[in-house]
This record gives structure tokens, C-alpha cells and sequence, in this order.
């Protein structure tokens, strides 16, 4: 019972935590308020989770609006907000806007145009600004609740790579079946589902960097790449594994250590305080000083959490990674017609390194 409490009580502290930044955020922006709609956005803020939620948050009031399917869910599990049961939160929400006579609403830029337009009608004579990546910058450093989150989600994809590794026959089994596989097997563990559509290539098809499963065989002589991973408790996982099946050659094992190399001189690398830029240089460089640059066509990695793509994102820029970020490591190289090599591991950042949280065997493992 005590542990139970416990965990209650440090989960309020960290929401409350978050709020503390998100109202940080919102002076700084120069808003009087922020409307919150997405599913991810608005489960950060409250742990609510359900198809029907609006956040209202201004300098001095938090607002969450939802109708009858949901009022008692909200009352147990979101707190520091006035709940409010409504079948039109728009309308509703402009009364407190006129009451406390606010100028500046923020909201956010990815929401339908039928929605923006429904906007524009009930805040007429308002100015509605739009945000970019308000909420997501907030998302960007996890706290430990999130981490442990993200950590079992790996291990859930972890277990179920070894597993596969048994049912694959080849000549018999199918990239759909194993796509299936993965995903029962990742439910059995305690997933809710998969975190995006699981990309299982094999042979010339593995030279696709996103060539979701197919009906075709996996036959011995070929290469298989298996992306996939698992939301677990609204969080994500996300990890590559290549092997071989049957006899591999010269080329294949150069090419499969080259890319091995490359996943790990970024580990070794990587540390708060890096530039963005350098993040997927250190990786590429690897690669392009081996003679295969050109045939590396994708960006290093991306952000994970609540959405299976998450910024920061790298390429040219400055801006340095931090303590607390989730982020992918994920180089390899594509032989068009003929096969491809990815290696992908989930990574937490810390102030001296990272710690990486898919564990599953990168070695070369050939079937």
C-alpha cells in the first residue's frame, strides 16, 4: 500500500511539475492563453486519457471541458483544473475569455482547418495566434515517470525480437507473419498495440528504409530488416534489428559492420551539450569514410515519447540535445535491388553520455 501511495504521490508532483513549466512557457510567449486539443498534448498536462478533452489555460485559470462519456474519468485522474461537462467547449471557453478580458489566444497550428475556421467564428474580434510546437518542446525533456515508461516499452520489443528469431522458417514464413508476430507477442507482453506499422523487409525488399511488411517469403541467402515497436502506457518504443538467413557474404557481413560501427561510435559520442548537427555526423561519418555515403538517405534519429516521431529532429543545426531526451540512433545502408542494413537502439541522454534502453543483441545473428 505504501509503494502504491508512494507512486501516486510522486505522479501528481511530477504533473505538477510540468504545469510549472507549461505556465514558465506561456509568459514567455507573450500569451494570455493556450487551447490544448491533441490526445498526446492533453494527457501530458492532466493523464487524461479519452477521444474528448479540451485544455484551456490562461495566467490565472485551467480549464478542462469534456462531455458525459467522460466527467467521472476526468474527476479521478485529472487534478488542478476546474472540470467542466460540455458538449460545446468552444463556446463555453469565450465566456471565460470575455470575463477576463483576454486578447491573445494561442492554439495549435496543426489542427484541421475545419476546426480553425470553427475558431475563427466563436473568437471573433480575438487574436488567435498560432503555435508551433508549443506543447512539444515541453515534451522534449522526459522526466523519470516518462523514462520508466519508454524503458519498459523497450523491453516489451526486446523479449519479443528474441522470440521471433524462433519462429522465422525460411522458405516458409511470410513479412506479414512475422509483423504479426510481433505484434501478439508484444500484446502478450503488455503492450496495447504497435507503435506504427511494422516495417519487416527481406532481400531486395530490406533496400526500402520503410518497406512495410509484404506477403513475401523470407528465403534462406536473404537479408531481414524488422522495425518495429510498442506502446506501452501511452509511450513508445522503437528499434531495428537486421540478420542474415543462411550463408552470408564478404560484402554483406563488411556492409552489416560498417553500419554496426556506425550505431556505436554514436553511443559512444553522444552527451548532453552535443549540437544537433554533430549528433548525425558522428554516425555518418562512419559510413562515408568506409565508401558508403551515398547510400545512407535518411536523417540519424528523431525524438520518442507519446508520438513515435518526436522533435528534435537533426540536420543542420546548432541547437544542442539534453539530459532527459529520448532520442534514436538509427544508420544504415541501402543497396538498391540488392539488400539493406539498419540498426536502430533507443537512447536516454544524460549529462556524460547515455544510456541505451534497447537491449536486444546487434551482433550479427544469421538463422
Amino acid at each position: 500500500k505504501f509503494d502504491i501511495i508512494n507512486l501516486k504521490y510522486k505522479g501528481v508532483i511530477q504533473m505538477q511539475r510540468r504545469l510549472e513549466r507549461f505556465d514558465a512557457k506561456l509568459v514567455q510567449s507573450g500569451l494570455d492563453a493556450l487551447l490544448v486539443t491533441g490526445q498526446n498534448n492533453i494527457y501530458y498536462l492532466t493523464d487524461f486519457w479519452g477521444t474528448n478533452a479540451t485544455v484551456f489555460i490562461t495566467k490565472n485559470r485551467r480549464l478542462f471541458l469534456t462531455d458525459s462519456r467522460y466527467t467521472l474519468i476526468a474527476k479521478q485522474s485529472v487534478h488542478g483544473f476546474d472540470i467542466i461537462e460540455s458538449k460545446d467547449p468552444l463556446k463555453d471557453i469565450v465566456k471565460f475569455v470575455e470575463v477576463d478580458k483576454l486578447e491573445t489566444i494561442g492554439f495549435d497550428n496543426q489542427v484541421s482547418f475545419a476546426y480553425y475556421q470553427a475558431l475563427q467564428a466563436i473568437f471573433e474580434g480575438y487574436t488567435l495566434s498560432p503555435q508551433t510546437n508549443f506543447m512539444e518542446e515541453l515534451r522534449m525533456i522526459k522526466d523519470e515517470k516518462e523514462l520508466a515508461t519508454i524503458r519498459k516499452a523497450c523491453s516489451i520489443s526486446d523479449r519479443a525480437f528474441t522470440d521471433v528469431l524462433d519462429f522465422i522458417k525460411p522458405g516458409q514464413t511470410t513479412e506479414l507473419q512475422v509483423a504479426n508476430f510481433l505484434d501478439f507477442r508484444m500484446r502478450e507482453y503488455g503492450a496495447s498495440g504497435i507503435s506504427f506499422e511494422s516495417i519487416i523487409a527481406s532481400g531486395y525488399r530490406s533496400a526500402m528504409p520503410h518497406g512495410v511488411a509484404s506477403d513475401k517469403v523470407i528465403q534462406s541467402g536473404e537479408t531481414l530488416t524488422m522495425d518495429f515497436g510498442c506502446y506501452y502506457n501511452h509511450y513508445v518504443s522503437d528499434m531495428t534489428r537486421t540478420i542474415h538467413i543462411g550463408e552470408t557474404t564478404d560484402e554483406e557481413r563488411e556492409i552489416y559492420d560498417i553500419v554496426l560501427r556506425s550505431n556505436r561510435s554514436l553511443i559512444d559520442a553522444t552527451k548532453a551539450g552535443m549540437t544537433r548537427r554533430d549528433y548525425d555526423k558522428v554516425a555518418r561519418d562512419v559510413i562515408v569514410e568506409a565508401g558508403y555515403g551515398d547510400y545512407f538517405t535518411h536523417g540519424i534519429g528523431h525524438g520518442i515519447g507519446l508520438d513515435i516521431h518526436e522533435i528534435p529532429y537533426f540536420g543542420n543545426s546548432d541547437e544542442t540535445i539534453e539530459a532527459g531526451m529520448v532520442l534514436t540512433d538509427e544508420p544504415g545502408i541501402y543497396l538498391a535491388d540488392k539488400y539493406g542494413v539498419r540498426i536502430e537502439d533507443d537512447i536516454i541522454i544524460t549529462e556524460n553520455g547515455c544510456e541505451v534502453i534497447t537491449l536486444a543483441p546487434k551482433e550479427l545473428i544469421v538463422l
